[in-house]
């Protein structure tokens, strides 16, 4: 018996947002599958197959699950922000609410309405209450088309006894008449 050999894996990489995530995997697909994407990233040249070794210890220490690594430093995120969107006071500081733009009110939104739901919810009751009425009203057609067809067989049964006994009646007398005949001739 031969065992079936593991496929050999293969470590990939894509940049998201301020990290890259790594998968170890069988094949582009698995890594696209891994990630989630509906994209061929590859194809696109946003990912690729890593080829550090320091990088693809972990994801091959964990085959199928997805690595995340916080691409380079905290200042150098800051520092590839636009200008208006650095933090005020040196790079590595972080914003503070009065620091952050004012976001703008939310607008107030109507509570959706029943209306629809409510009319779905009659009409579906009203539906099963018809239902219920015209199964009984079934039934009884056919409890009654039951109780006409036991009728209809006793009679066709007694009439098919009166029948067959006015036939038994003829045939004696057939019988007894040719039994008489053929005494005369002979």
């Amino acid at each position: 018996m031969q065992v079936a050999k593991k496929p050999k894996l293969k470590v990939f990489t894509a940049p998201i947002g301020f990290h890259d995530v790594y998968v170890a995997a069988p094949s582009r697909a698995a890594a696209l599958r891994a990630w989630g994407s509906d994209h061929d990233l590859f194809a696109r040249g946003v990912a690729s197959e890593a080829t550090d070794i320091e990088l693809m210890k972990e994801p091959l220490a964990k085959p199928g699950e997805v690595i995340r690594r916080l691409r380079g430093t905290e200042a150098e995120q800051f520092a590839a922000l636009p200008a208006d969107e650095k933090p005020k006071g040196g790079a590595g500081r972080r914003r503070s609410k009065a620091d952050m733009p004012a976001k703008p009110p939310r607008k107030a939104v109507p509570r959706p309405s029943r209306k629809t739901l409510d009319g779905a919810e009659a009409t579906l009751k009203a539906a099963e209450a018809r239902h219920r009425d015209e199964d009984a009203s079934a039934k009884e057609k056919v409890e009654e088309a039951q109780r006409e067809r036991r009728e209809l067989q006793h009679r066709n049964s007694a009439e098919a006894r009166e029948l067959a006994h006015a036939r038994d009646e003829a045939r004696d007398r057939y019988d007894q008449a040719m039994e008489e005949w053929r005494t005369e001739q002979g």
